[in-house]
């Protein structure tokens, strides 16, 4: 079992969102600064196996608060992120990983963070990589960091060939029509500003997989910062998965979204997705779209 933490933990119950719920890269000694402005989002379903041997690997001294949101796990998840004393919200209902991205970020500029990483509890991503991922943020250098598997060799983590080629073809479409020279999009481990979040209408975005897809290309459109860092990976049992089917169709939904960014950009078909929202004005309070 893991152990219990001094801490007491938070826990938050939504039916859908939250109301308002709206050393490798840091420079240490300024601890207590850095500390006040990284924020961890983790969404979470039935990561009860992988969420504690996540939380371990993070890099404690840089970070101000750890969120899990739960999207009603069928496992032990809830119980595992109460006893290591993170701060919990749990959904009522299924909202899937777009949805609960979007409880975490309204929770995280909730909490007012400067930098605010998602990161997987499935141990898939190498946690001890935050300090390098947030560095350019919190130096005002880059908006977005995307942690990725193609700087390095992710055949040798373990990652299946089919999703090697399927991954190479959508990264190789998207900086055609982005004008970027990214070595991957869909990562699961990212980290942004507290400018991207409060530029960039997330709500309005899919509650499925492509979500993160359509965040890159909000993104470009609203000319943010983008950069990216090498991240290694863990292919095992536990780690989450997206199936050949599920994969097929987020695919799809991935070549929908270059084509409404490039629909955007022609002035052939402006989408209101593409906007970015007005600026939300006071610290710590998070706007709906």
């Amino acid at each position: 079992m893991p152990e219990k933490r001094p801490k007491k933990a938070t826990q938050q119950i939504v039916e859908g969102y939250p109301a308002s719920a709206a050393d490798q890269g840091i420079k240490s000694p300024s601890a207590d600064s850095a500390r006040s402005r990284v924020i961890i989002v983790m969404p979470a379903y039935n990561a009860a196996k992988t969420l504690e041997r996540t939380y371990r690997d993070i890099p404690h001294e840089i970070v101000s608060k750890i969120i899990l949101v739960d999207d009603v796990s069928k496992d032990d998840t809830v119980a595992v992120a109460r006893q290591l004393g993170l701060d919990v919200i749990i959904h009522r209902q299924n909202l899937g990983y777009g949805g609960n991205q979007k409880t975490c970020y309204d929770a995280a500029l909730e909490a007012g963070g400067d930098a605010v990483v998602m990161l997987h509890p499935d141990y898939q991503y190498d946690a001890t990589r935050i300090p390098a991922m947030v560095e350019p943020i919190l130096e005002g250098k880059q908006d977005i960091m995307l942690g990725s598997r193609f700087l390095g060799d992710p055949l040798a983590g373990g990652m299946p060939r089919w999703k090697f080629i399927s991954n190479r073809f959508l990264t190789t479409v998207e900086n055609v029509a982005f004008g970027l020279h990214l070595s991957e999009y869909h990562t699961g481990f990212r980290a942004y500003s507290r400018h991207a979040l409060e530029t960039i209408p997330y709500r309005l975005n899919s509650n499925d997989f492509v979500f993160d897809q359509e965040f890159m290309a909000q993104a470009v459109a609203c000319k943010l910062r983008i950069g990216e860092i090498a991240v290694p990976t863990r292919y095992f049992e536990e780690a989450s998965s997206v199936n050949f089917r599920r994969s097929v169709i987020y695919g799809l939904s991935t070549l929908k979204v270059v084509l409404r960014f490039l629909l955007h950009r022609l002035r052939i078909q402006p989408s209101r997705k593409l906007a970015a929202r007005e600026p939300t004005g006071q610290r710590g309070a998070s706007r709906r779209v």
